[in-house]
């Protein structure tokens, strides 16, 4: 295994784009990329699984076909280079190609999250001007409030509106010739919109350029082997997703999976055992859940899984001690936006120490630094913004915000608006989300340190903790917490959980208030939006002083 410390000084951009990439940064299309370039075997690209348990597999060469057979549908549509595609469907074959497709005539795919409503929904094509979109039966409906909305291809069957196109009569009745547009790598292949978890989402594009940074991820942080099978629970209408469950594997020339139906522990714990799968990656919340089972999912995984990581929000030290105790198995937390793809994270596939509650290191071609609010960078120990070098970080590929200002450019800066600490040995610490921390009686506190604690007590699934508006400490912490089904709520819970906190973080750090909820809003991909408990506290405060 390569030392991290060595892969990041000898860290060559040309050298890596000249070894990963078919084309060349001159020359460049996604489709070849994840798929034409691994044509020439009997390879699998892509596992389906249904939810009732119905599979189908599918080759490079099938996906080259049909993405080729899709490209000419928009070719002949006078779709042109630059041109956004949106994908408002589940995972599936037709998703796959719909994506390649797109890529293949030098289109941008923009992603479409199935959960979302008519309101997100036209929001999010405003943003990126789409001419097409490829739904399905059950999603259809939600475009009838959409205006205006673009020309649309259903999937699943005949066209009940005038003016929609049966897709697979439209794609089947295309040449398998097409040739795939070569562009430089500053061209767009990506249009996404920001997950939401601070306020409204705001789009940007992804360059083809990004490819070499999502390829690095898969390796060096994901740790992808060639025998593995992988599994990325993330769904592709969200970065994680099409980053690193359809990009990045397919890219290495992997096998991805997609899997067509609602998380469950059921599902999760027979899906692993039917594929095999070795290297897995999600979110904490799935996790969460997924350990909440307890030895319903250990038995039901043990001795599958080799390599397990985590991303989206911090991961809980409850949950790494759980996979270590219970599984015998490493699970790895990696820090990311939408905006930069995966920078800091404990990697599988580079040795280095890991410190547990650390987000890791730098991957290879990034620098990664904390700054005070004059962007000077600070020495280990003190908390500041977690900022990318982006002159001394080639595989940074953000460009700004589509449209709009980026004020997270400061000098040769992008700022992440998360808060966290240089460690003596190199590694980062998160705290927390800049709006996100709470100052109480003169000391900073992060919310997820009390999260992890309060998820510690077995009484708790989920905890939200929130800075609420208070005359005499700024601000007093208030935690709201989903508890397990055996476990009612009752004034002696509360009390015990904030002794919990007290002994487990430090006198000032624990929860003076404590709620208990059904349930805490998130983003549609499951991170806590800490803003809405947040702004609720405060027009609460408005209204008393009122």
């Amino acid at each position: 295994m390569r030392d991290h410390q060595s892969a990041a000084a000898s860290f060559d951009y040309l050298h890596t784009a000249q070894a990963d990439l078919h084309g060349s940064l001159e020359a460049l299309n996604a489709c070849v990329e994840c798929c034409d370039r691994h044509v020439g075997s009997d390879a699998i690209a892509l596992y389906c699984e249904t939810q009732d348990g119905r599979a189908s597999q599918y080759s490079f060469e099938h996906l080259q076909a049909q993405a080729a057979r899709f490209g000419n549908f928009l070719r002949e549509q006078g779709v042109q280079p630059g041109d956004r595609v949106a994908g408002l469907l589940p995972r599936t074959v037709e998703l796959m190609v719909v994506i390649l497709g797109t890529w293949r005539v030098g289109a941008v795919y923009q992603p479409l999250f199935t959960a979302f409503g008519p309101k997100a929904i036209e929001q999010r094509l405003g943003c990126s001007g789409a001419r097409w979109i490829v739904t399905d039966r059950l999603n259809r409906s939600k475009l009838d409030d959409v205006s205006p909305c673009p020309t649309v291809l259903l999937v699943d069957a005949h066209a009940e509106h005038a003016h929609d196109l049966d897709f697979w009569s439209q794609v089947q009745r295309q040449s398998t010739d097409c040739e795939p547009l070569l562009q430089p790598a500053s061209a767009p292949f990506l249009l996404m919109c920001t997950s939401g978890t601070t306020g409204p989402a705001k789009p940007l594009e992804v360059p083809l350029a990004a490819i070499l940074a999502f390829k690095g991820y898969m390796r060096d942080a994901i740790g992808l082997r060639a025998d593995d099978r992988f599994w990325n629970l993330a769904d592709p209408g969200w970065a994680y997703g099409l980053y690193y469950a359809v990009t990045g594997p397919l890219a290495c020339g992997h096998a991805t999976l997609f899997f067509d139906g609602p998380f469950s522990v059921e599902s999760t714990c027979r899906v692993i055992a039917k594929y095999a799968i070795t290297n897995l990656a999600g979110s904490p919340t799935a996790y969460r859940l997924l350990i909440a089972a307890e030895q319903q999912f250990a038995d039901g995984v043990r001795g599958h899984l080799r390599a397990v990581s985590s991303a989206g929000e911090p991961l809980n030290p409850q949950v790494i001690r759980w996979f270590a105790d219970n599984l015998g198995v490493v699970i790895h937390d990696h820090y990311g936006q939408t905006e930069v793809g995966m920078v800091l994270c404990n990697h599988h596939g580079l040795q280095h120490s890991v410190r547990e509650g650390s987000a890791g290191y730098a991957v290879p071609g990034y620098r990664v630094v904390v700054l005070d609010p004059a962007q000077r960078e600070l020495s280990p120990g003190q908390p500041g913004i977690l900022a990318i070098d982006r002159e001394r970080s080639p595989l940074c590929w953000f460009g700004g915000y589509f449209g709009m200002k980026t004020k997270a450019f400061v000098g040769r800066y992008y700022l992440s608006g998360d808060v966290v600490e240089l460690n003596d040995d190199g590694s980062i610490a998160f705290v927390g989300r800049d709006d996100d921390v709470i100052t109480t009686s003169g000391y900073r506190v992060g919310p997820f340190d009390v999260e992890s604690a309060l998820i510690e007590h077995p009484a708790v699934i989920e905890a939200a903790v929130v800075g609420k508006p208070d005359p005499q400490r700024t601000e007093l912490i208030k935690a709201f917490v989903v508890l397990n089904s055996q476990q009612p709520p009752s004034p002696e819970l509360a009390e015990a959980l904030r002794l919990h906190v007290r002994h487990r973080l430090a006198a000032h750090a624990y929860p003076r208030e404590i709620e208990f909820v059904e349930q805490l809003p998130k983003t549609p991909s499951g991170k806590l939006q800490r803003f809405i408990l947040r702004n609720q506290e405060i027009a609460k405060q408005r209204a008393v002083d009122a």
